[in-house]
């Protein structure tokens, strides 16, 4: 059938601190996400700028409860297999294996859970792809030891990771190692649990931070193929390539910049090798990362297998400190295109961006590509009979998949699959929100925590289901 391959994985991608609630039950412990509150001081935690260890009775944390799928993970993956999914990206909760993070052992009630839910899964045909630490760290390891500053952390993750290769070997083919790891340079509470003291070289920590969960990664990939030589592991990064403003070079040569910025994590990941440009960098920034005997040789001999990323719209940069005008809403700053429509939520919507950020991607590290975020926030109203017309949702995604398969068929990309963002309704990252919707799903939940919690299928759901019943070559 035309133009994916067969066997290509459609699917559907969520997060647990952003879907599963229950932060405290059955052992888990305290992570970061869950003292994240939404409202005003949302983005102040989340770049470690404001320091909130524990909840308080001021804010209202939107992890807690989310959308429950701790408690409804059947009913949700029942409707993700009516959909067709061959696959559900899902992410894995350290702080529900590892309620500390420094604990010897894991906690068998949350290594049954995952069980349960890849059992759901594959009971369904559905392969599980699954992120090991999606913005997630114990928050005893922020308290106690800095979090991923520490070296220490090496070790902690790699607890975790055994845990679970070996717990559902056999079961599960395909991982990630870390949600966007780039995230880590714009959102550092979020990316590593970091925060900062006054004064304090906030790259220097960065960047050391960085080094040890690219140790850990390449540490994580080295004992998959050593446990289970089918396994594959991906990276992760947040997408997109930066368009020059004008065709002076100045702004042409800022954009490659920005590029070579958003993709040098990755560029260890896939290569193995710290590139030349980031060590000036770090040279210009008098900062000299801490490394320990054999890292370099574990970063080279454990690169990945394929490159994950989410995408969501292009970037825009110009080397004129004259030109001020940012898109809101997104945490990668960004100029305003003029040529681009925005979503509710100020974010540029690109299309034709996906292609050229696969291309891009495809030609800097030739090896498959797999897509496990695109997709639209918006506010979607249930009518009288509480039905949900999601029509533009279905464009986003229409033209998007239109893109995606142009890189395939036409320009030769190799992609694995298409994850779109997020399967179900879920928590915002970037908000907090509820009303910023995503889903084919539909959850009854408001911004303040309300609601039955019920599933609704939108009108997304039976188009997508359409989608991959063809294989993509029915987008109408």
């Amino acid at each position: 059938m035309g133009r994916l391959p067969e066997g290509f994985l459609w699917g559907g991608a969520s997060a647990a601190n952003q879907c599963e609630g229950g932060y405290l039950s059955d052992g888990k412990g305290l992570s970061t996400i869950d003292v994240v509150p939404a409202g005003k001081d949302r983005f102040p935690v989340m770049t470690g700028e404001m320091k909130m260890y524990e909840c308080d009775g001021e804010h209202f944390y939107p992890s807690h409860e989310a959308i429950d799928f701790y408690g409804r993970f059947r009913e949700d993956i029942a409707l993700f297999a009516e959909m067709g999914f061959r696959t559900f990206r899902f992410s894995i909760s350290w702080a529900r294996l590892f309620p500390n993070g420094d604990e010897l052992k894991p906690n068998e009630t949350g290594l049954s859970f995952y069980e349960e839910v890849i059992d759901e899964c594959l009971k369904y045909g559905i392969e599980p792809l699954i992120t090991i630490t999606h913005f997630d760290v114990p928050m005893h390891l922020v308290t106690s030891i800095g979090s991923w500053r520490s070296r220490e952390m090496v070790t902690y993750y790699e607890r975790l990771v055994r845990a679970i290769f070996e717990r559902y070997k056999g079961k599960v083919k395909y991982y990630l190692t870390f949600n966007e790891i780039n995230m880590l340079l714009h959102l550092p509470f979020v990316g590593a649990g970091l925060t900062f003291e006054d004064g304090e070289d906030r790259d220097a920590v960065m960047y050391q931070a960085a080094h040890h969960q690219l140790v850990a990664s390449a540490l994580a990939t080295k004992i998959a193929r050593e446990t289970d030589p089918l396994i594959k592991i991906g990276c992760m990064v947040a997408a997109a390539n930066f368009y020059p403003n004008t065709c002076n070079p100045e702004d042409v040569f800022k954009a490659i910049g920005k590029d070579r910025e958003n993709y040098f994590l990755i560029d260890v990941q896939s290569r193995g090798e710290y590139p030349r440009y980031a060590l000036k960098q770090l040279e210009r920034k008098g900062i000299r990362i801490a490394m320990e005997k054999g890292d370099l040789e574990l970063l080279r001999d454990n690169t990945v297998d394929f490159i994950s990323f989410s995408y969501y719209s292009s970037r825009l940069t110009s080397a004129d400190p004259g030109i001020t005008a940012e898109t809101s809403g997104n945490v990668f700053k960004t100029l305003r295109n003029p040529y681009l429509k925005a979503s509710e939520w100020g974010w540029q919507i690109d299309p034709l961006g996906l292609r050229i950020t696969m291309n891009t991607l495809y030609d800097r590290y030739q090896k498959p590509l797999f897509i496990v975020e695109n997709g639209l926030g918006a506010v979607d109203t249930p009518d009288e009979n509480g039905k949900i017309d999601d029509d533009y949702r279905i464009d986003y995604l229409k033209k998007h998949i239109e893109a995606m398969i142009d890189a395939v068929d036409i320009d030769g990309v190799e992609l694995l699959g298409y994850t779109p963002w997020g399967c179900i309704d879920l928590v915002s990252a970037s908000t907090g929100e509820m009303k910023k919707r995503y889903g084919f799903i539909y959850v009854d939940k408001d911004n303040e925590g309300k609601g039955t919690l019920s599933r609704t299928r939108k009108k997304s759901f039976n188009w997508y289901r359409k989608v991959i019943a063809s294989n993509g070559e029915d987008l109408t």
